[in-house]
């Protein structure tokens, strides 16, 4: 690594650190949903470093406790995931035509919500240390919690465990209330999913439809967010659309 490379690299830890202390807290929460769901501090540790994407290891996580396939498992992953597919193209924009394909795969696999802001909002051409600089604390803080998330449910009393769970839970509510408050399609889809997610499992149990829980939450995901993409289109490219046609 040469001297430029260096000072990239740690700029990108000095920005990337409360990241990593934003994942630790919520991969501790993961740690212990996969405790409940019988994985081991090891596996849950693997599938931390495997996956970096919260949103993909919840969604893994409630596939194996619904005892899903491993064809249902890798269609929710491409689902739930599917954003990080249009992230990319836009991170291949800031990157130097001449980066190899070793550097590419490296950024691309730790293409997060997170780790893609700071990146694209590098000045420039996107310098690939910086990147690492910043998954070099991000990543360790996403396992380790993830570690101790299901260390900490195997040690602790159920009834503090049960309570610790609820804390996954308040993550999704961070993720969605903020863009429900901006915006009334999703306000009424958040509520309208759980609804309909409820009746679908009320319908399982009653024997009235007869559907695996892993193969219930990916037509649900993709109804819903196909119908909602269809019917209500963002305005932001509406308006890019016409703007286009002027």
């Amino acid at each position: 690594m040469n001297k430029e490379n260096k000072s990239v690299f740690v700029r990108g830890m000095r920005n990337g650190w409360p990241i990593g202390v934003g994942y630790f807290a919520v991969s501790f929460a993961l740690g212990i949903a996969a405790r409940n769901a019988g994985f081991s501090a090891l596996q849950a540790s693997v599938m931390s470093a495997a996956c970096s994407a919260s949103a993909g290891e919840f969604a893994g996580i409630t596939v194996v406790s619904a005892a899903g396939s491993l064809t249902q498992m890798a269609l929710m992953q491409l689902i739930v995931n599917a954003r990080y597919l249009l992230m990319s193209c836009a991170l291949t924009q800031k990157l130097d035509e001449k980066l190899s394909t070793l550097h590419r795969m490296i950024l691309a696999n730790f293409v997060t919500d997170e780790i893609f802001g700071l990146s694209i909002g590098y000045p420039g051409t996107l310098n690939p240390f910086y990147t690492y600089g910043i998954i070099s604390v991000a990543w360790p803080g996403w396992i380790l919690g993830t570690c101790l998330g299901v260390i900490m449910g195997n040690v602790l009393p159920a009834s503090v465990v049960s309570a610790l769970s609820v804390g996954l839970y308040g993550m999704f509510l961070a993720i969605i209330i903020p863009p429900a408050r901006k915006n009334r399609v999703i306000a009424a889809l958040v509520p309208l999913s759980m609804a309909v997610s409820w009746l679908f499992s009320r319908l399982d149990r009653s024997g009235l439809l007869r559907m695996s829980g892993g193969n219930r939450i990916i037509l649900l995901t993709a109804v819903i967010s196909l119908a909602a993409a269809v019917l209500f289109p963002r305005e932001e490219e509406t308006s890019r659309e016409k703007s286009d046609r002027t």
